[in-house]
């Protein structure tokens, strides 16, 4: 059973590949580069704490609802397609966002950048469908590791942007590479031939974007508002009643959004399951860290760092995932997926080992941040190889996004859950955070990772053997009639 390449898939990979580098980099680029620039913001706009965080949340609802959507939409009408609207649209909310002159318009603005999100599962989709078979591993790898790269390099150059300039040209500098990136896949990306025509199901867009959107809100304003507020909790139970709603619709129509049965593959279902985990364990580092560099050494630990100093303590994690992700796609290739997934959990239970019980001097962070870095490369190669490799190419965009979610939901409660924990005590007549916080925060993401490890381990394959051929269209359906 093997995957050969779609009709019309192109050749040369160079340059295609560099054009879907650059368009998700300007995505990965701007989830985190407005983080800096946020005291700045609450001061400009006077602003409270509260107010300044939907500039951050705004831009996560919409791009946990956009990547599923346009993941699907990409399977069905064109992946190339799909993906140039998605980034046009996105280069509109960057526009906004750099003429903003208010918070109201710059909440708006960073909610439709968020429609970026979908740049990762349709990318994956074209790699799937136009690259030869043995460099869809590495690439997907690579792809992968932008994600987190993105991420922490949006930490460290908004800081002397904002100290030469303002925070306007964030949004400025972020547009240029958005519009290079849209120019590159116009130039280089060829649309493939590998589509699931159907209709849209408007009923199941609305059940999902409402519930995910429900659940998201509850995590990201659960600190601010109390975890046992009413708010909070009403938003958990909407979530829970509207994603149950959305599962028994799908079962019922003819074309869903999300094929159930997709779903409970094993090897998808793992896929999800340790994604969720390894994301509320690991995205905690790529806030905790920073922060943690910015305590004046009058607490008894903490760095005295600059915005931009803080910034730098990523960049060994964004230097060592850039080596390891593609690592991870050879591995992965030859000994199938189950290792190098299993092997980044057990990675990054030693990096937060390191940062739990080491960071008291500046070199050790750093070794932790290089440490962690494998770990964060392994894992997104794996997970994103792992759903690639179990189903068919026409439903490579759903697969991906989904799982996608899934990570980012994790993420975003165990970033909020990390942050709690380091608030919830502080130095006596001070509003500094206790340094027990960190440690508490760093181990219980060890142990999250630990728990990922079981996860991944209990998934279907072997620990040690060659890689299943990815899933053909007639394989896919033999999988699904076997797990009904």
């Amino acid at each position: 059973m093997t995957d050969t390449p779609a009709p019309g898939a192109q050749r040369g990979t160079a340059a295609p590949f560099a054009a879907l580098l650059l368009a998700v980099l300007s995505f990965s680029l701007m989830q985190t580069m407005v983080v800096p620039a946020l005291p700045d913001l609450q001061r400009e706009f006077d602003a409270s704490t509260t107010a300044v965080s939907w500039v951050l949340s705004s831009f996560l609802l919409t791009a946990s609802v956009a990547t599923a959507l346009l993941g699907r939409v990409g399977d069905m009408f064109g992946k190339r397609r799909v993906l140039i609207a998605s980034l046009t649209v996105f280069a509109a909310g960057t526009l906004l966002a750099a003429q903003s002159d208010s918070l109201a318009l710059l909440i708006a603005a960073r909610a439709v950048q968020g429609v970026g999100s979908a740049a990762f599962p349709l990318a994956f989709g074209i790699v799937r469908d136009q690259f030869p078979r043995e460099r869809v591993p590495v690439a997907i790898g690579l792809i992968s590791s932008t994600f987190g790269i993105g991420f922490g390099v949006g930490l460290v150059i908004p800081g002397p942007i904002v100290d030469a300039l303002d925070w306007h040209w964030i949004f400025w500098l972020g547009l240029v590479v958005i519009l290079l990136g849209i120019a590159a896949v116009t130039a280089f990306i060829q649309e493939s031939s590998v589509t699931s025509p159907g209709r849209i199901d408007w009923a199941g867009v609305v059940l999902l974007s409402a519930g995910v959107v429900a659940l998201l809100l509850a995590i990201s304003e659960g600190k601010s508002w109390g975890w046992t507020s009413g708010g909070v909790v009403g938003l958990f139970l909407a979530a829970v009643v509207l994603l149950a709603v959305f599962v028994y619709a799908e079962s019922k129509v003819r074309e869903p959004l999300i094929d159930l049965e997709l779903l409970r593959r094993p090897a998808v279902l793992t896929s999800h399951i340790t994604a969720l985990i390894i994301g509320f364990g690991m995205y905690g580092a790529f806030t905790l860290v920073p922060l943690l560099a910015q305590t004046p050494s009058e607490a008894g630990y903490g760095f005295d760092a600059s915005v931009t100093e803080a910034g730098l303590f990523m960049v060994p994690m964004a230097v060592t995932m850039l080596i390891a992700s593609p690592l991870a796609g050879r591995l992965g290739a030859v000994a199938g997926w189950k290792l190098p997934l299993v092997l980044a959990c057990l990675i990054g239970v030693v990096g937060f080992a390191v940062y739990a019980g080491a960071h008291d001097t500046e070199w050790t962070m750093y070794v932790g941040s290089g440490v962690l870095g494998i770990g964060v490369g392994f894992a997104f190669a794996a997970l994103a190889n792992l759903v690639v490799s179990a189903v068919d190419r026409s439903q490579t965009g759903e697969a991906t996004g989904i799982n996608t979610i899934m990570r980012t939901i994790g993420g975003s409660l165990g970033a909020q859950i990390a942050a709690s924990i380091v608030v919830s005590k502080t130095i006596p007549g001070t509003r500094v955070p206790a340094e027990s916080g960190y440690t508490t925060a760093f181990v219980m993401s060890a142990i999250a990772l630990g728990v990922a490890t079981l996860a991944a381990l209990a998934g279907p394959g072997r620990f040690w053997g060659r890689a299943p051929a990815p899933v053909t269209a007639t394989a896919g359906k033999e999988q699904s009639r076997s797990a009904a």
